[in-house]
């Protein structure tokens, strides 16, 4: 019998799965760990966390399992979007922190980068625009904040890319991870944009010169490193890639049309194109697979199932201590008592924005809110209304995101956290107008990147590749009465971000 291992680096913790040919997870196991945020609308974490997680998750499967080293015939890595990218020396030591996806700190880069590029041409190069959440601005703040960093600095590197380079030997940047770094990248050409790198004035020669597909092999095991994982030296190093695509992979995206949901800490909801209107306000990269071809195209919030914990945390220590003396998840107590507030939280809206938004409203100094507040709500109503909040901002996006499309199937999967929530997914279905399915097998993005392994190696033929090994099952369908609600509960929560900007933005000022 023959497997492969796919591993996620989420932004709070870390999976690895080892998975036969036909898609059965033979063994799993995560480890989690922390974002550090040591100011406001800072997030940033050290590699070594990524590296020590990857490391116990691979070795422990493999010792969960007890198969023979032999038979795992390739590793893939997904990761969360490393922003900045993990700034190294020339001996590829890490310099600083990675500036991840989260962190907003590089509003001045954005304000420079406005006043002093071309913006439609950036537009056209990239397919992408300008904002804090883009990992060029980030860099621009490293150089501007951190000189004695920058002029340190040999390469900037995905966070996939380094672990890949230290399992390996071998550097090389994935074209996914290199087309979300926007702003140095030529979706066009698949390839770093000279042009743009000059005219932001970040040196060329940090980019790394070896970009390939998510599916290529990077290089063999190291033996050193093939000993601490359990692994075969010489095991074949996938690319890897970002793993809100990797998870849309895993959910079978393979054509353009198809579209997911991604609903963990953030949400990312993103479909198959072949072309890019950065006009749009969403995301592009190269798909992580058939990248030559495709685009991924999302968009999303920043805060989705961090706003949900944000909650539970701060305001439901009730529902904390009743769930540590029944044994029972203090959400599924949530969640049975929101079920019996009607849709729309009794003319209660919640706007998500708890770092900032990313797509489609790209404002680092955007702030949440909840409107409509009076005696009658409790905190239940306020909990249901974080759930619609977030709901709300994923139709934003479908909206602002199918104006680029063809078309998109007929219907939504959603995956990530989100899904283990029936209410949820019934909110979303009614938000949205979708009918709502979800994965059985209850993994993403880490058996995304083992699907891709699989390929890569010929376990699974380009055929199968369009199946996919995941088993969908129908969660939730718009439920009339539901969807009118949402309807106009819509219409006022486009209204609420452009009367309360000038508000959000002066807050922040004092």
């Amino acid at each position: 019998m023959n497997y492969v291992m796919g591993v996620d680096i989420g932004t709070q913790s870390t999976k690895a799965l080892l998975v036969d040919a036909q898609g059965t997870i033979i063994a799993q196991h995560s480890q989690g760990y922390r974002v550090d945020t040591p100011k406001v609308r800072w997030a940033e974490q050290w590699p070594q966390v990524w590296l020590d997680a990857v490391e116990a998750c691979v070795a422990q499967c493999m010792a969960k399992a007890g198969v023979a080293k032999d038979q795992v015939k390739a590793l893939c890595i997904s990761s969360l979007y490393g922003g900045s990218g993990i700034a190294v020396d020339a001996q590829l030591t890490p310099l600083h922190p990675c500036l991840i996806w989260m962190d907003r700190r590089a509003g001045e880069q954005v304000a420079w980068v406005r006043e002093h590029v071309d913006l439609e041409r950036l537009f056209e190069v990239t397919g992408n625009s300008v904002d804090s959440y883009y990992g060029f601005t980030k860099m621009l703040w490293l150089k501007q904040h951190q000189p004695e960093v920058w002029a340190k600095t040999r390469y900037l590197l995905p966070p996939n890319s380094y672990l890949n380079w230290c399992f390996t030997g071998e550097l090389a940047v994935d074209h996914s991870s290199a087309g979300n770094i926007g702003g140095v990248y030529d979706v066009k050409a698949r390839g770093w944009s000279a042009e743009m790198l000059d005219a932001l004035g970040i040196p060329q020669a940090m980019m790394p010169q070896r970009l390939v597909h998510s599916g290529e092999v990077v290089g063999g095991l190291l033996e050193a490193w093939a000993t601490l994982l359990g692994l075969q030296a010489g095991t074949p190093i996938l690319a890897g890639g970002v793993d809100a695509a990797m998870a849309t992979l895993a959910a079978g995206v393979t054509q353009p049309g198809n579209h997911v949901a991604m609903i963990g800490t953030s949400m990312c909801w993103g479909y198959l194109n072949q072309q890019v209107d950065a006009h749009h306000g969403l995301v592009s990269m190269p798909h992580v697979y058939n990248g030559h071809r495709d685009l991924y195209i999302f968009g999303g919030a920043i805060t989705a199932g961090a706003s949900v914990n944000w909650f539970r945390e701060q305001f439901c220590q009730a529902e904390e201590q009743q769930a540590e003396a029944s044994g029972q998840d203090s959400l599924v107590l949530l969640e049975q008592r929101a079920m019996h507030i009607p849709a729309g939280s009794e003319g209660l809206l919640f706007l998500p924005y708890l770092m900032g938004e990313r797509s489609p409203v790209w404002d680092d100094r955007a702030s949440g809110s909840f409107v409509g507040l009076n005696l009658y709500h409790s905190r239940i109503h306020l909990y249901r209304a974080v759930l619609e909040g977030v709901s709300l901002a994923l139709r934003h996006n479908i909206e602002a995101g199918t104006r680029g499309a063809h078309s998109l199937d007929p219907r939504l999967i959603v995956v990530g956290g989100a899904s283990h929530s029936d209410l949820w997914m019934q909110i979303i279905a009614d938000v949205t107008r979708y009918p709502v399915y979800t994965i059985v097998q209850e993994v993403e993005a880490a058996l995304g990147a083992a699907l891709l392994a699989a390929h890569t190696v010929g376990l699974v033929s380009d055929a199968a590749m369009d199946k996919g090994w995941v088993q969908l099952e129908l969660r939730a369908e718009p439920k009339a009465q539901n969807v009118e609600a949402y309807d106009r509960a819509f219409g006022e929560y486009l209204k609420l971000y452009p009367a309360l900007k000038p508000i959000m933005h002066s807050l922040q000022e004092n």
